[in-house]
């Protein structure tokens, strides 16, 4: 999931690039540390770009500024800083909606997935571009995904398929699709269990992080609780080929024999 916030933080940055050129020009003095930031964060000197920024910040309260110090205060894992860099960002620039993105990036680093959805959908909802549309759709889909796996773990099942159902609705996750078979198999709802982990297969992408067997385990799980033990074995088969259900669809298929 880090690489896929990387992502998201490389995703939108020619974006808002764009969107600081377009504006009015900053207060030269200011200006000249806010260039020296962006080369410094560049090149990797972040604690640099840190203090860069911070000194513009005593000259003009820029919220191109606040913008680009919470990015440096995310790379340090400073969540709570980058929040307070963004707000102060919004409240100099109300519709600076890139702004909004950054918050639900800062967010769902933090493990703070229903604020990472609020935010997203505020940039999804003030963005035109239908591109930058389906992207915050596919984040705002990760985020739930992320709440619907801790209710699973919880045993909160109807939370757990309320948040991964809207997961999917958002963006078709192989792995929201997997959690979701694990839920109706656990429900004992296996007609869905099956849907589910077809889904999983079917939007499987090259990069995917499910392993490949994974879909297969629950769709005999699934057959078997439908008592089809056939069809059970033959994906239980497919399974034991993915060394990470190897042992248990092998042990499946000891005991439907």
């Amino acid at each position: 999931m880090k690489k896929i916030v990387l992502f998201i933080f490389a995703t939108f940055l020619l974006f808002s690039t764009n969107a600081f050129a377009q504006n009015a020009e900053m207060d030269k003095e200011a200006a000249i540390l806010y260039n020296q930031g962006n080369k410094q964060k560049k090149s990797g000197n972040v604690d640099g770009a840190l203090e860069s920024y911070k000194k513009a910040l005593e000259i003009s309260k820029d919220y191109r500024i606040y913008y680009q110090l919470s990015s440096v205060y995310k790379k340090k894992r400073k969540f709570e800083q980058a929040e307070a860099a963004l707000n102060s960002c919004l409240e100099l620039k109300p519709d600076f909606y890139t702004a909004y993105n950054s918050l639900g990036t800062t967010y769902y680093s933090w493990g703070k997935y229903d604020k990472a959805i609020e935010n997203f959908k505020k940039f999804k909802e003030n963005v035109k571009e239908a591109k930058l549309k389906k992207r915050a759709s596919k984040y705002i889909g990760l985020a739930y995904t992320k709440l619907g796996e801790t209710a699973l773990q919880d045993k909160n099942y109807a939370k757990a398929e309320e948040y991964l159902k809207l997961a999917v609705s958002n963006y078709n996750y192989d792995a929201a699709y997997l959690k979701l078979a694990d839920l109706y198999v656990e429900l004992g709802k296996y007609d869905e269990a099956l849907k589910a982990a077809d889904n999983a297969i079917n939007y499987r992408g090259k990069k995917s992080k499910i392993p490949k067997g994974a879909p297969y385990f629950y769709k005999g799980m699934a057959f078997k609780g439908l008592k089809d033990k056939e069809k059970a074995k033959e994906n239980f088969k497919i399974a034991s080929s993915d060394k990470q259900y190897r042992d248990r669809s092998k042990h499946e298929i000891k005991y439907l024999n």
